[in-house]
Order: structure tokens, then sequence, then C-alpha cells
């Protein structure tokens, strides 16, 4: 059992929470500090076309990372209850049969994608304008899926393995290698998307290496061991993992769904703000997600170590950290909206306009976003799959695309910017008023 673990089973749970939430949140907002950093090399390096293609092929990153994510967090926290019932074989076993399923999975998802490109590409929302942007950046990031998905995969075990600072770390290292990769590819070797695209993969790369340093630190539960195919535990990672599966295909959809609604409504121009806006939205994103990391380890130990007062303690402090962080990113965006598209080098005056506007009423959304996150991870953290399924059903796809299809209709570009805010406004109020009476009873 690794030292952390062994605290979590005696120090306060604020404690534990921070010294999970400190170090995975400072990764997560380097990475996507990075993600916005490559949307400024690329439009202010190749231009916005480029910059609205790179958006459309977006969709693929976040297949590739919903595998990693559906086997990865289902195993992981398959795992962490495992150690905390103190069944440390078991662990081992848990981790090396999700190691290989997440290889095999990622193999036959990208071979047949990489041979279909061309109609995904139009599928997310290609035109003949920016089909051949989108075609360079998608062939890169299937042909290295596999480095993509063990990296992601990985750094969900270790965290679960008492680890979170070198997740930290590991995300360090890439970030900013892939910003000064970034700036290479594109402006000193002129390989225009191609070169932002193989800048991620080479820094996730070497992000990977760093992970791997867990396997050789002392009191680390992660090995290798020698499996048979278990059908039965494989159905239980994927039912764990299918709702953090379904939300990160629910990113794909959010964008497919934006880049449709603003193509038809806007044209162009309407795929140029939203892919500003896109690439800020992952920053705040992965903060949310930085806090459902954090939790997924600590509610798992608890849930196995039948520390139930400790799981209450835990969901409360996550609340109160994502309705503070919701409400900056708020405030944020509402008073820098106008600095936010400047530094995408965006020079066109109708893309400035309704990038801005679209900032103050998009960013609406986060005040309500990371109280889902905690929701739909506590329910994955204790190993029920179909509430947390819901929850990400909800607010990524029925109501998420009912609002695009409605909210257009009467308020034009402004409904379409608002589609994201209401729909994480009402899965958050059904929360309040169904599930969380039910956890907190006594």
């Amino acid at each position: 059992m690794s030292s952390l673990h062994e605290k979590l089973a005696t120090q306060p749970v604020i404690k534990s929470f921070f010294q999970y939430f400190l170090p995975t949140l400072f990764g997560m907002m380097l990475m996507s500090v990075n993600i916005v950093i490559d949307g400024i090399f690329v439009g202010n390096g190749i231009g916005s076309v480029a910059l609205a293609s790179v958006n459309v092929a977006v969709p693929v990153f976040s297949i590739i990372i919903s595998i990693a994510l559906l086997i990865g967090v289902g195993g992981g926290t398959l795992y962490s209850i495992a150690m905390g019932e103190g069944k440390y074989n078991q662990a081992r076993f848990i981790f090396t049969l999700a190691t290989v399923f997440v290889t095999v999975s990622t193999c036959v998802v990208s071979g047949l994608s990489y041979f279909n490109m061309e109609s995904i590409a139009y599928f997310f929302g290609a035109n003949d304008e920016t089909l051949s942007y989108v075609l360079d950046y998608m062939g890169i990031l299937l042909l290295f899926s596999l480095i993509i998905t063990w990296e992601t995969a990985l750094s969900i075990f270790v965290r679960n393995d008492g680890g979170p600072r070198l997740a930290m770390m590991a995300l360090i290292v890439s970030a900013l290698l892939n910003v000064g990769l970034n700036y290479w590819m594109i402006f000193i070797l002129k390989m225009e998307v191609k070169g932002a695209a193989l800048a991620t993969v080479i820094a996730t790369a070497i992000g990977l290496i760093v992970l791997m340093m867990q396997f050789f630190r002392k009191g680390s539960g992660l090995r290798f061991v020698r499996i048979s195919w278990d059908k039965s535990l494989l159905k239980k990672i994927s039912a764990i993992g299918f709702p953090s599966f379904l939300s990160e295909v629910g990113v794909g959809v959010f964008v497919i769904g934006y880049n449709l609604a603003m193509s038809y409504y806007v044209g162009t121009n309407g795929l140029a703000a939203f892919s500003v806006i896109n690439y800020l939205h992952t920053f705040m994103f992965l903060a949310f997600i930085g806090i459902g990391s954090s939790v997924q380890p600590l509610i798992s130990y608890y849930y196995g170590a039948k520390k139930h007062d400790m799981i209450k303690e835990t969901i409360k402090v996550a609340e109160l950290t994502a309705i503070i962080l919701g409400f900056v990113f708020f405030i944020a965006g509402w008073l820098g909206a106008d600095f936010f598209v400047r530094i995408f080098g965006v020079s066109s005056d109708e893309i400035t306009r309704l990038a801005t506007s679209g900032i103050k009423l998009f960013f609406i959304g986060y005040l309500f976003m990371g109280i889902n996150f905690v929701y739909m991870t506590y329910f994955q953290a204790i190993g029920q799959a179909r509430p947390s399924i819901i929850i990400t059903l909800c607010r990524g796809f029925v109501i998420l695309i009912a609002m695009l299809l409605v909210l257009p209709y009467y308020f034009d570009v402004y409904g379409i910017w608002l589609a994201l805010p209401v729909t994480e406004a009402f899965v958050a109020i059904g929360l309040f008023v169904l599930v969380r009476p039910y956890i907190f009873s006594p």
C-alpha cells in the first residue's frame, strides 16, 4: 500500500482532498493553457480557416480520449476499491487487464477510423474550405492514438495509486514541451496543422515516460501480472467507466452540434468564433474534470474501506470548490471577453463581435457545470454506473441537443451560445432537488 493510501484512512478529508486536488488542478490548468496556446499558434501562424479546421477535427481527439477514460476510470475505480479492501493482488490484476484492454480497443477503433477519414471529417462539420486541414490534423492523431490512450489511462491509475504529484509532473512536462514544439513546427518548420498535431503526440509520449516512473517508486502498487481474459471483470470496468466515455463522447457531440448550428445560422465566421470559445471552454472544462479526478480516488477508497461519513464530507468540499471555481470563470469571461478574443489573432470585426458576445453568454454555464461533475463522479466512484450515465446523457446529449435545436430558432446565434448554460442549469437543479437529499439522508 502506498504511504498516501495509508494517510487516507486517518487524516482529515479536507487535507486528503487538497492533496489530490491542488496538483491535479495545476496539471489540468497547465494542460488546458497548453491547448489554448495551440489555438493561439494555429490562429496567428496559419490563419482563421486553420483554426476553424482544427476545431472541426477535435472530436476525433475526443473519441481517442473516450476509450482511455472508459477503461482507465473504470479500472482505476476498481483498483482503488480493491486497495481500500486490502486486496492488492486483485488490484494489480485489474491494472494489467485494463492496460491490455485499452491497447486492443484503441488499435481497432483508430484503424477503422483512419481508413474512413474523409467521411468522418464531413460528418464532423468539415467543408471544402477546411477539409484538407482537417484531414492533416486527424491523420496524425489517429496514427499515434495509442500513445494518447496509454498516457491518459496510466495517469488515472497513477492518481489512484497515490501519485497525484507525479501525474501533475507528467502534465507539466508534456505541456511545456508542446508549447515549444508547436512554435518550432508551425513558425520555424512551416508544417502548419500537421506540425500542431505532431507536437501534441510527441509531448504526450514524453509525458507517458514520466508517468512510468510510478513503477519504480517505493510503495507503488502498480505492477504487471499474468492475467486471464476475465469477461465479467471487463464488463464491470466498462460499466463503471461508461459515464466517462459518454462524457468525452459528449464533448464530441457538443463540438459537432455547435459547429453544425454555427455553420447553418452564421457560416464560416461563426465556426471561427466558436473555435475561439471552444479553446477557452477546454480550459474551464478540464478544471472541472480535475475536481472529478480528485474526488474519485478518495470516494472509491473510502467506499472500499466503508467510511461513508468521509464520503459525504468529500462531496461537500468538492461542491464548494466547484461553485467557487465556476463563479471565478464566469467573472473572468464577463470582464475579459475582449482580451480573450484578441489573443487568438482574430482580425475580422464580425468574428470578434460574435466571439465576444458569445463568451459572456456561454460562460454562464460554468456556474453549474462543476456540480454536475461532482455527482457524476460520485456514482462512478462507488461503482453505481446507471445514475452517472443518466446525468451524462442528460447534460451531454438529450438536453443539449434539444437546446441546440430549439433555442436558435427563437434567439438566433444567442440561442446557440445559451444552449450549454441552459443544459447545465437544468441538470444541476435536478441533482440538488432529487439526488442530493438522497445521498445526505441519515
